[in-house]
């Protein structure tokens, strides 16, 4: 561990060299990106949401012949197979879980009697509490910057993470519109003790996403992301034809259950895995402004640590 993290909670609880940990995103979070991240210190999760048990259990192991750091699980409790992904990954000794999409209270009491790290997914000040009183040792605190789902709240990181560093007592780890060392440490500033990045990892070369995809987002500007369907599950998407018919539905006061069928199944699939600009949810957060090339995990590690360190001199006056 780096001296610059010697005293730092979240390192130490996850046995990690710096407080960076790779967001659970599904089709992009396979075992390449997530043995990418915690070879190069942080901590890399394979997103078990878009995979079956079976699959989830090949791509822990293929994970383990590509490092020997430790590795974590992300696990949306509300997915079908939730159960039976999280017996898989005991089988396979992962000792560190990031739950999100229900309550934790679902998966703690088998995680911790198996002696794991629990972290939940919260999008305010009122759920990060319920995650502490549950029993989870850290919380992340994702603010509707943030790509993919989120909270209904719509409450933005900068708010947020001092809300909910105020408000519990274990490490606090801000996500949602972070993809600079510079944002990094802005989060530390508001004292997070360490942050969850997903879609800056989702556009790197180690990610499962589809090139084209990838292309997409480089191309992209801040604005051209929108958070929809909030009357179902809200989700942030990039701007497509998809996208503007579920806006239009929107508009025209669709019920839930129209929105629902548009939807249907393999939407995120189409767009993130298999390169569908048009037809699939393209999930990513507004930082999609601030990318614009698709670096090796290793040199984009690198550059998150020089920012952060050329911020802190910075604001030192060096």
């Amino acid at each position: 561990m780096t001296s610059r993290w010697k005293d730092n909670r979240l390192c130490n609880l996850l046995g990690i060299e710096h407080p960076i940990i790779q967001g659970g995103m599904v089709y992009n979070s396979g075992a390449k990106l997530a043995a990418a991240v915690s070879g190069a210190g942080g901590l890399g999760l394979i997103g078990a949401g878009s995979m079956r048990p079976d699959l989830l259990r090949d791509q822990i192991r293929k994970a383990r012949l590509l490092t020997d750091k430790p590795i974590g699980v992300n696990l949306p409790l509300l997915f079908s197979q939730a159960r039976e992904s999280m017996e898989v990954a005991l089988e396979e000794d992962i000792k560190i879980f990031f739950t999100s999409a229900g309550s934790p209270k679902r998966a703690i009491g088998p995680l911790k009697k198996a002696g794991c790290v629990v972290v939940h997914v919260a999008a305010s000040a009122d759920l990060a509490i319920k995650c502490e009183d549950a029993g989870c040792d850290a919380v992340v605190v994702e603010g509707f910057e943030a790509g993919g789902h989120n909270g209904r709240e719509e409450i933005t990181t900068m708010v947020l993470v001092p809300e909910c560093t105020k408000a519990v007592k274990i490490p606090v780890i801000a996500a949602g519109g972070i993809a600079t060392g510079s944002q990094m440490a802005a989060a530390q500033a508001l004292g997070a003790e360490g942050v969850q990045i997903g879609s800056r990892f989702a556009i790197t070369q180690e990610s499962s996403g589809h090139a084209k995809f990838k292309d997409a987002v480089v191309e992209a500007g801040a604005g051209d992301t929108r958070l929809v369907l909030k009357t179902h599950v809200p989700v942030r998407l990039l701007n497509n034809y998809f996208r503007e018919t579920v806006m239009d539905l929107e508009a025209s006061g669709a019920s839930r259950e129209e929105l629902v069928s548009l939807l249907g199944t393999g939407r995120a699939r189409a767009g993130m895995l298999e390169g569908d600009l048009e037809n699939g949810e393209l999930e990513i957060g507004q930082v999609a402004g601030l990318i614009d090339d698709i670096p090796s995990v290793a040199d984009l590690m690198t550059r998150l640590l020089d920012q952060y360190d050329a911020t802190l001199a910075r604001m030192c006056g060096g």
